[in-house]
């Protein structure tokens, strides 16, 4: 089968739409105009009943209630709700127990809370990328100075695809009584995320990383009595329990929902074949290639996710010379970022090894002739550069 080019490795920034998906965004964008706050005649009926049909899809997914979703334009703003409105409850500077892995839509919130008082822990992975429950458990036990209000710890690292070990940190939080957050962006659809045999009490989805339409996401806040202590970031309305005000998006959110349908469907199938594909991937540069490193842990990781480097070679060199090739040198969210990813420097590498990374996203729509294509170009740019 002919590979068509260019080739889309680069399934952590985003991931295209699927074409059911697409089908029911097109559909209610058309069919199902009606604001879902209408509640006096059948559009609006329609408009809710299809917001309502999305919300069960992402419960579902996350193994949450129904009414523990709340929709929003992404797990940044999730993430945002989280650390932010959390902070706005509590009427006193607390501390929030945190890791080196997080995305920007945790470390720059947590900065903030940090400037205005905040005791902010940032939990160092080990050197495989993987946090360790006894260091969350010895942090959890020295709250001397401050209580603590939450533990806020990634799924599945954005660079390194590396799984954190949520259940036996949300073990560790339960007995404390402390919250539970996972930034679940990446780790949603793709490996199993249960909030409750986890622990969790809040989680933060995205739909554009399990191809669904950007600017839809939501926040799954575990419900309690007395509900758990979350401010709106703004105001407007009292849509989403009075935490995400405004008109919601019926169209994105109805395919949001179609996409955490097809991603629990599928998943297990798709686990498989992006495991053997990404080692299908690995084998071939370690075979033909000297001086190639994996960057974090072989397992537990994302099945589609390989995060390398090349002996000699910088990223920045490479990737002109694979053009045909769509990949990435580290997260999208800090791409205009000068300087090496801190989350590889925080592994142990050096500048000039964390300079020669690489990051790989194998998709949905990845085909084994993709991966053949992409190796075989890869191992021609590094054999050429290393050669000049």
């Amino acid at each position: 089968m002919a590979v068509r080019t260019p080739v889309y490795l680069d399934h952590h920034a985003t991931t295209p739409m699927d074409p059911a998906v697409l089908e029911v965004l097109q559909r209610v964008q058309k069919d199902h105009f009606g604001n879902p706050a209408s509640q006096g005649h059948s559009f609006g009926w329609a408009a809710q009943t299809l917001v309502e049909n999305a919300r069960h899809q992402v419960a579902q997914l996350v193994g949450a209630e129904d009414r523990e979703i709340i929709f929003t334009s992404g797990a940044t703003e999730a993430n945002n709700l989280v650390l932010l409105g959390g902070a706005a409850t509590s009427g006193k500077p607390c501390k929030i127990i945190s890791t080196t892995l997080e995305h920007s839509s945790i470390a720059e919130p947590l900065t903030r809370l940090q400037e205005q008082g905040w005791d902010v822990v940032r939990i160092q992975s080990d050197l495989d990328g993987l946090i360790q429950p006894e260091d969350i458990e010895a942090c959890l036990n020295d709250d001397q100075d401050h209580e603590v209000l939450m533990v806020s710890v990634i799924a599945a690292q954005n660079e390194i695809g590396t799984l954190q070990p949520l259940e036996q940190i949300g073990k560790l939080c339960r007995r404390r009584g402390v919250l539970f957050h996972s930034d679940a962006a990446q780790a949603c659809g793709h490996v199993p995320i249960d909030a409750q045999a986890m622990n969790l009490d809040l989680v933060s989805i995205s739909s554009h990383k399990i191809y669904g339409p950007k600017g839809v996401g939501a926040l799954m806040v575990k419900r309690t009595h007395p509900p758990l202590p979350l401010a709106p970031l703004f105001f407007g309305g009292g849509q989403e329990n009075g935490l995400r005000p405004g008109t919601l998006n019926v169209p994105g959110i109805s395919a949001f929902g179609e996409a955490c349908r097809l991603a629990l469907k599928n998943r297990d199938e798709e686990v498989l074949r992006l495991r053997q594909l990404k080692d299908r991937f690995w084998h071939r540069l370690q075979e033909q290639l000297p001086g190639v490193y994996l960057n974090g842990a072989a397992e537990p990781r994302l099945p589609g996710n390989l995060n390398i480097r090349f002996d000699g070679i910088r990223s920045a060199q490479l990737l002109p010379r694979v053009s045909v090739l769509a990949l990435s040198t580290g997260a999208a969210c800090r791409s205009d970022e000068p300087g090496p990813s801190p989350v590889l420097m925080s592994l142990g590498l050096d500048s000039n090894q964390a300079d020669s990374s690489v990051r790989i996203g194998l998709g949905r729509f990845t085909s084994q002739e993709d991966v053949d294509f992409a190796a075989e170009r890869l191992i021609g740019a590094v054999e050429k550069l290393r050669q000049e």
